[in-house]
């Protein structure tokens, strides 16, 4: 079937171009989402003397996406699932599930603008596309994890905690990176103080200088 698009659709076409796509899709979304019209002369005629109008609304809305999407990029989110040891989730974490915890997150999106190939069915960090607008999309990642405290360790480490064992190890390590860090704040406060004391002990010691030498120059001219 060929229809005339009436926004840009990605790996299809952008507004106004005429292409050809399988009737099922043209009917069962193209069509009644108002993404495309039947490309026949009535239809490309009415086009035409829209195209003004659908151009400026389509600017307004990119707008407003990519207003939306400057504070959204990158955003992380939770979602806690069962798992087993080797990191299988007992279900799936499919394209609602993603965009409930965005819509939690104080955006409104719907599960249609989560990009997700396929349902997210093991723990880890994620890389999920969501499309704002045809021309507008942005990433967030997606943090599944038993709970909200495997997500922070997965957070810290980069890669999804599948045992007991290992978050009791990745806490270990999280702790000692901890103490190291501090104990270089203290190492350095201590370098530092070291350092103003130094200073204040050179400019004493040259002070006493002066004053010594003002005393001996006084006590030569009473000589005198």
């Amino acid at each position: 079937m060929e229809v005339i698009l009436l926004e840009r659709i990605e790996k299809l076409g952008q507004m106004g171009d005429r292409v050809t796509v399988k009737p099922g899709y043209a009917r069962n979304f193209l069509l009644p989402k108002a993404k495309a019209l039947r490309a026949t002369a009535e239809n490309n005629k009415y086009f035409e003397t829209q195209r003004a109008q659908l151009e400026a609304v389509n600017l307004e809305k990119r707008a407003d996406a990519e207003k939306v999407g400057k504070k959204l990029d990158g955003l992380e989110i939770i979602v806690v699932r069962q798992a087993g040891e080797s990191g299988q989730l007992y279900g799936s974490v499919n394209a609602r599930d993603i965009a409930d915890q965005v819509i939690d997150g104080g955006y409104t999106i719907t599960r249609q603008q989560v990009e997700l190939a396929q349902p997210i069915k093991a723990l880890g960090l994620y890389n999920v596309q969501v499309t704002l607008h045809p021309e507008v999309s942005v990433n967030i990642s997606a943090n599944v994890a038993r709970s909200s405290e495997e997500a922070k360790i997965q957070a810290k480490t980069g890669h999804a905690v599948m045992s007991i064992e290992e978050e009791e190890l990745a806490q270990a390590k999280i702790k000692a990176e901890e103490v190291f860090e501090k104990a270089e704040d203290v190492e350095a406060l201590t370098q530092e103080i070291m350092a103003e004391e130094e200073a204040s002990s050179s400019t004493s010691e040259v002070n006493t200088t002066k004053v010594e030498d003002d005393i001996s120059t006084s006590e030569d001219e009473q000589t005198d």
